[in-house]
């Protein structure tokens, strides 16, 4: 386990905010499960998603899912808005978190 993957520091809510799309289905599903305390709730053409302290974004997980190789840099083109503090964004995965 790396140390992104460990508990996080705060329990208040951390989030994003990424468009709804057909291309961004299955980012959001790999989201989903890769982050099982998150909500989501859709409203038209946005999907938001929060989680009480850390979401994490796997690369492993998106490229499962989208069934192609997946870069990272590509979620700012699904992105709209987040809250949270970016702890980490490299490779393989993004971590939304919360530094205190």
């Amino acid at each position: 386990m790396s140390e992104s993957t460990q508990t996080p520091t705060s329990s208040r809510d951390v989030g994003m905010i990424l468009q709804e799309s057909e291309d961004n289905r299955p980012i959001i599903e790999a989201i989903e499960e890769d982050n099982p305390e998150c909500s989501i709730s859709h409203t038209p053409g946005l999907v938001r998603i929060t989680a009480p302290g850390r979401l994490v974004v796997l690369q492993e997980s998106v490229e499962e899912k989208l069934g192609r190789e997946w870069e990272t840099h590509e979620f700012q083109m699904s992105i709209v808005s987040y809250f949270g503090n970016i702890q980490e964004w490299d490779d393989d995965e993004i971590v939304i978190a919360w530094d205190h």
